[in-house]
């Protein structure tokens, strides 16, 4: 019984951590990798909310996040 308990706990602080590609929430040069054509990683985009640039954020939150353009994106 107390090792199904702390199997539980690791898999709910596993959940806790996943992530997701949010694109068009980052700001200048804050994105967190390559943001296509003419970026090569981390902080190279050109413009805030490039729609190609992406950040990192806990999973199910990036289109609840709003931005002078509009939600986050997944795609």
């Amino acid at each position: 019984m107390r090792r199904s308990c702390l199997i539980g706990a690791v898999q709910t602080v596993a959940a806790s951590d996943a992530k997701e590609k949010c694109y068009g929430i980052a700001l200048k040069g804050q994105n967190d990798c390559a943001a296509g054509p003419g970026t090569t990683c981390a902080g190279t985009s050109k413009i805030d909310y490039q729609q190609n640039a992406w950040k990192l954020v806990p999973a199910g939150t990036c289109e609840a996040m709003q931005t002078p353009n509009g939600h986050g994106s997944l795609v």
